[in-house]
């Protein structure tokens, strides 16, 4: 009963906005990010743009706890965000993971089925179906005796979707999953992500390519180590909020989509 109490408090928290409220970061007293406050909106696809070093990644990370803030808090309907960490999945940069780890492509899935397996815990008959189920919505069931190592860039973000689909996460933070695939995987993951949101799913994007905003975004969040602007694509995706986070380098430069 106890059990069944706490799903349901999960549910419903899933449902409500992520706070984030006055987050500052700071590596060797050089500041990452300094005052973030906004909310994350609740099933849908949030994008979050800006130029290189304005804090992107350190914003992700700071928001699910992987790195320490100097100051504020992240909090969902009032409790911390931590109560329903076993409903965030990370999918994190390709960049950061070690490829020559010895590792299958099933055997990765799998590990997305862990947070609610707990470590001692073999994982059953529909856990592997679930891993089975969710390589094919991937199309890469054919691959899942192959070494993660010998896959292209495309069908390795294509493996970790995969493993945070076993997850059966409600909310879903990625690391700029398009950065040096194939428009094949990037087309699927697009198209796979969008499904998700419309089943109540939200999706956390960092994404550096701009042209790209308006069709993969419903809301944006745009940083320089400042917040820029937050809210809906329409409204904050705009020739002055983009200068503002660039700078005027970008001169007169036409961005598809631009709300003006």
């Amino acid at each position: 009963m106890q059990e069944e109490v706490l799903t349901m408090s999960y549910e419903g928290l899933v449902q409500e906005p992520i706070d984030v409220k006055h987050i500052s970061v700071s590596y060797q007293s050089k500041i990452a990010l300094e005052d973030i406050s906004l909310s994350i909106e609740p099933g849908k696809i949030t994008g979050i743009i800006g130029p290189n070093g304005a804090g992107k990644s350190t914003f992700l990370k700071s928001v699910i706890g992987l790195i320490k803030t100097d100051s504020g808090s992240v909090s969902i309907a009032g409790e911390s965000i931590d109560v329903i960490r076993k409903q965030i999945a990370y999918v994190e940069q390709r960049s950061a993971i070690d490829l020559t780890f010895p590792i299958k492509v099933e055997e990765t899935v799998m590990l997305g089925t862990y947070p609610k397996l707990g470590l001692f815990r073999r994982p059953k008959k529909e856990d592997k179906q679930k891993v089975q189920e969710s390589l094919e919505k991937v199309k890469m069931e054919n691959f899942s005796k192959r070494q993660i190592g010998n896959l292209s860039g495309g069908q390795l973000q294509r493996v970790f979707i995969a493993r945070a689909l076993a997850q059966d996460a409600d909310i879903i933070f990625l690391d700029e999953p398009f950065v040096g695939i194939d428009m094949v995987s990037e087309k699927l993951i697009v198209e796979l992500l969008q499904e998700l949101r419309d089943e109540g799913k939200t999706i956390v994007i960092v994404h550096h390519d701009l042209h790209k905003t308006k069709e993969y975004f419903d809301n944006l969040i745009i940083l320089n180590k400042k917040l820029i602007a937050s809210g809906p694509v329409s409204t904050t995706f705009t020739t002055s909020t983009i200068q503002k986070a660039y700078g005027e380098t970008m001169g007169e430069i036409v961005i598809k989509g631009v709300n003006d």
